[in-house]
């Protein structure tokens, strides 16, 4: 299973915004597309990621104001990646490993879509249930 089979089902929707906007003008975007994490992108180049986690972390528990915080104060500027036939297995061992949840999908240095940690459980979760399926079907002699 590979990035690009998530991508062909959620789509390619890529939200993102600028560096100089202001916290809360992000957080506000985020709400209207109900998304967990925006991108930052300046010039067609990927420069960074801001997540709801960011957003608590880095802004209300430092007592920061979102309408005067810029995103490029606090948004996660080393970005980590995949392409879109990366496996999901890698995936998964890599936001496990990297305590991330959000991993943007990049071909030919273009943003093409944006992966969660929960959409590579759902799609783990269907492959399995497609196994046991099959294995059952076997076992019980009604494989087609």
């Amino acid at each position: 299973m590979t990035v690009n089979q998530i991508l062909s089902t959620k789509g390619n929707d890529v939200y993102s915004v600028v560096s100089s906007i202001s916290v809360y003008d992000a957080i506000k975007i985020m709400s209207e597309k109900n998304v967990g994490a925006i991108l930052v992108i300046e010039e067609g180049q990927l420069k960074g990621i801001f997540s709801e986690r960011d957003y608590a972390r880095k802004v209300i528990l430092k007592d920061k104001s979102s309408k005067t915080t810029m995103i490029k104060e606090i948004m996660v500027s080393n970005v980590f990646t995949v392409q879109p036939t990366d496996d999901l297995d890698n995936c998964m061992e890599m936001m496990i490993s990297r305590r991330i949840r959000h991993l943007p999908v990049v071909e030919d240095d273009k943003v093409i879509g944006l992966i969660s940690i929960g959409d590579v459980v759902k799609c783990i979760i269907e492959k399995q249930k497609e196994t046991i399926q099959l294995l059952d079907s076997y076992i019980n002699g009604t494989q087609s």
